[in-house]
């Protein structure tokens, strides 16, 4: 029992001290910005019930921004953590697998065709193209992954990286197409972004990144096994082919719901888990919520500097989180100290 109840405490303590970098991004960073607010003229809004300029930008502009930077960041995050056991590949990301280029080429067919416009509940024109996109990107991959009961992590991880490459290859011929106009606004699409106003863009995220989130966190409890290998995991009770759906199905909602909204944001989902593992170890029941906590205020903070860092005007986060990642990418890929999968 004490060690049962020593063994609850760390874990308790270690999740309360990941926490903390989220509650102290929703404290600073919607204070920081490029605008000078009169923080006494606010509290004073929020006494009387009435809403100056300074009060619409801290509740309808920042906030929202920061809400979504907590779920974006903490959502790939979270699916990096868990798609590196899975694929067993230290370099696994999100992105791995390619759902995010069928989104890509949905948004970038939206902006291509402006005419067409279809919008249901929170969902906008953007959004419904890049997760019909995704999905059918998603389809692809499931049916060429599968055989028969097996799910085979080799084909799934090639066929990932073959689909992105296409996608990635379709927008090229789109961005070669396109007037002047659409380029800018798919380029800057591409570059990812947390621009939002209100809180009704971020309803859009939950019909899909709910179940995402609960199908990573039932592959929780058997990612220690499987980091020991399929067949260890297999003898002690796991079932393999199972987990590894979940996660499939799992990342791939989430990952594909926070790209219909923000865009392709890289190296979140790279970054994040790997430092966790530094500080934390690798008991993964620690590493795939403490990667949510970290990712959420990682992400946050680099927007943060994405919008102050030439003020007045705004670099898109994705260009800060690239800045960041590729270094660390390229260290992951040189380094000796690299955990082998």
């Amino acid at each position: 029992m004490t060690v049962y109840s020593e063994t609850g405490l760390h874990y308790i303590r270690t999740l309360g001290l990941y926490c903390v970098p989220i509650l102290l991004s929703l404290m600073i960073c919607p204070l920081v910005g490029s605008e000078n607010l009169d923080f006494q003229s606010i509290i004073q809004d929020l006494l009387t019930g009435d809403f100056s300029i300074d009060s619409q930008i801290i509740f309808e502009q920042r906030f929202p921004r920061v809400l979504l930077g907590l779920l974006v960041g903490g959502a790939l995050a979270m699916t990096g953590a868990v798609f590196q056991v899975i694929l067993r590949n230290p370099l696994a990301e999100p992105y791995t697998l390619g759902v995010t280029g069928g989104g890509a080429v949905g948004a970038a067919l939206a902006f291509f065709y402006p005419a067409l416009v279809i919008t249901i509940g929170p969902f906008s024109t953007v959004q419904i193209f890049s997760l019909l996109g995704s999905s059918i990107i998603l389809a692809i991959i499931y049916m060429i992954a599968i055989r028969q009961a097996d799910l085979s992590m080799s084909s799934l991880l090639l066929a990932g990286v073959t689909l992105g490459i296409t996608c990635g290859s379709f927008i090229l011929l789109l961005r070669y197409l396109a007037n002047p106009h659409q380029l800018v606004v798919m380029d800057r699409w591409l570059m990812g972004g947390l621009d939002v106003i209100g809180y009704r863009d971020l309803a859009s995220l939950f019909p899909l990144l709910l179940p995402g989130f609960g199908f990573l966190i039932i592959t929780i409890p058997s990612l220690n096994l499987l980091t020991l290998g399929k067949d260890m995991a297999a003898g002690q009770g796991v079932d393999v082919t199972r987990i590894q759906k979940y996660a499939f199905i799992g990342g791939s909602l989430a990952t594909a719901s926070v790209v219909s909204l923000a865009g392709p944001i890289g190296f979140v989902g790279l970054i994040i888990p790997h430092m966790v593992r530094k500080i934390s170890g690798y008991d993964h029941r620690i590493v795939v919520p403490a990667s949510f906590c970290l990712g959420s205020a990682f992400l946050v903070v680099c927007d943060t500097i994405a919008r102050t860092i030439i003020a007045p005007m705004e670099m898109p986060v994705g260009v800060i989180t690239a800045l960041l990642g590729g270094p660390f990418f390229l260290y992951l890929l040189v380094s000796h100290r690299t955990r082998k999968w």
